[in-house]
């Protein structure tokens, strides 16, 4: 425990969580299904098509549970947000009913899952509670109780909340939940492999080839032959005629868990507005923790992350007082067009090819229900949210408003970074930081270490060319235009890029 705001940032869900030591792909396999990521809509694909006796071949690019679903907030829950009341209004009651449904169903797989695999995942109920003091923002939760009555879901429109701090008005949907997300994943892990299943870890997918069968290959040029794949990798790694880069846009939150001075009443929680607000508590070496995050943009854009942190912090010590600081990690996150996930066949000539991704971080249903329907779609049964997520989708309104806006942001920020201009240079590098420099003329990337060694990138992203910045709390370079990440020596964390930034001699 520390007094201070940890240095470096660390998920409590990996480091709680012992390590799996699964091998590399080095040869090639074949398999009825292959799974490229290894996150919660991955292993319970895996799961569930193992159960049904397919042989399953997942791999992953890093370790298991090192993206989003490692360092999620692990609410289990159907109120994603102020949704339903626009829902209905843009694409009808039916669907707001079948989106409340789909995730209400994966809600409940998780919990029949873990009462009869009997899983230690630390799994509560909880009410769930959006509040706010923005009297805009009233008129809202009050639309949006008028949607949960028509879909009929259980809430009440509150004046106050069992926080001990005052708001203007409150929503709360009733029996949610939360839990350790690894320790759920890990037992069905367990559950892959002894039904047969592989898992290859530090293993990239690059690309699909397609003979008599799809092939994923990997970069290090081995092969997954398998009857159908599912794209499960958060950015898609492949794109048919997706253009998933154009159709979604990436933002950064960020949580803190620390050992409060108040004690915690319970319940789960997020505010309306902005900025961003998300509160549950968890169970930390036997002591009550809060877990309490938010400060959502768009990745690579807006102050330096360290500060986002702090405004957590400050938060935090006014509402709760903070004993001691535990762990600070961040996340990254993918929203649609539409606000719905895509989740089905990538094209209807490659219907062996199917794709996940869009959870607009709400993954732990999301990404269950996202799950269940390629299952069902791989195994030729019916399932009756196929039209709700399909992929292909397009509707007029919202889709080119926001089409405009996302591609817009991306225009804006492509000639910005181009004509940026830098007056530092490298021997103003403190230790530990990072920033951007000219050298020849040439903008660079610029990390010196903690034992002194600066380590020098090509700031242009190998996507499409945008620049990256600075990542000051989580020490990686971001691109503001469609969210890839590298580390401070170029390799890729997160895509949709798919080779490192060229390094500089250091």
């Amino acid at each position: 425990m520390s007094k201070q705001m940890p240095q470096h940032p660390e998920s409590y869900w990996r480091d709680s969580t012992k390590a799996r030591t699964s091998k590399h792909l080095d040869q090639d396999v074949k398999a009825d299904v292959g799974i490229v990521g290894g996150g919660i809509t991955g292993i319970t694909a895996a799961y569930l098509l193992s159960k049904q006796g397919k042989k399953v071949a997942l791999i992953d690019a890093g370790p298991l549970f090192n993206g989003t679903t490692g360092h999620t907030t692990a609410k289990i829950t159907a109120q994603h947000g102020i949704v339903y009341h626009t829902f209905i209004e843009q694409f009808g009651l039916d669907k707001a009913a079948s989106y409340y449904q789909a995730n209400k169903e994966a809600m409940d797989f998780i919990n029949t899952t873990i009462e009869e695999e009997k899983i230690d995942c630390d799994y509560t109920e909880e009410n769930a509670y959006i509040y706010t003091n923005s009297d805009k923002y009233v008129a809202k939760l009050e639309k949006e109780k008028q949607a949960y009555d028509q879909i009929g879901i259980h809430g009440a429109l509150l004046d106050d909340i069992p926080l001990d701090f005052s708001v203007k008005k409150a929503l709360k949907m009733d029996n949610q939940a939360h839990f350790h997300p690894l320790k759920y994943l890990n037992h069905l892990v367990d559950v892959i492999q002894k039904n047969g299943g592989d898992i290859y870890e530090n293993t990239t997918a690059i690309d699909v080839e397609y003979s008599d069968h799809p092939h994923i290959i990997t970069r290090n040029g081995h092969r997954v032959v398998c009857d159908h794949v599912i794209v499960a990798s958060h950015f898609p790694f492949v794109d048919g005629e997706g253009f998933y880069f154009a159709r979604m846009y990436p933002s950064r939150s960020y949580l803190m868990a620390i050992e409060p001075k108040k004690e915690f009443p319970g319940g789960m929680y997020i505010n309306a507005e902005q900025p961003s607000r998300t509160i549950r508590y968890v169970n930390i070496d036997g002591k009550d923790a809060l877990l309490v995050g938010g400060e959502k943009h768009k990745t690579g854009q807006g102050k330096p992350e360290i500060e986002h942190y702090q405004e957590i912090e400050k938060f935090a010590e006014t509402h709760f007082g903070i004993n001691n600081y535990l762990y600070r990690w961040s996340a990254q996150d993918l929203t649609t067009l539409d606000k719905i996930p895509y989740v089905g066949r990538i094209t209807s000539d490659q219907p062996e090819l199917l794709v996940a991704t869009g959870y607009m971080k709400w993954g732990m249903t999301n990404g269950t229900a996202a799950a269940k329907l390629l299952t069902d779609l791989i195994l030729g049964e019916e399932n009756p949210y196929e039209e709700l997520y399909d992929p292909s989708r397009f509707h007029a309104q919202p889709d080119l408003k926001k089409f405009a806006e996302i591609n817009g942001d991306v225009a804006k920020h492509m000639l910005k970074g181009k004509l940026e201009f830098t007056g530092k240079r490298v021997e103003d590098l403190q230790e530990d930081e990072g920033q951007i420099i000219r050298i020849k003329g040439k903008r660079t990337g610029a990390y010196r270490d903690k034992q002194g060694k600066v380590h020098l990138v090509d700031t242009t992203c190998t996507h499409l060319g945008c620049e990256v910045n600075w990542n000051s709390g989580d020490r990686t370079w971001d691109c503001p235009c469609h969210g890839s990440r590298f580390s401070v020596t170029g390799e890729v964390i997160e895509g949709p890029a798919q080779k490192p930034l060229t390094k500089y001699n250091d």
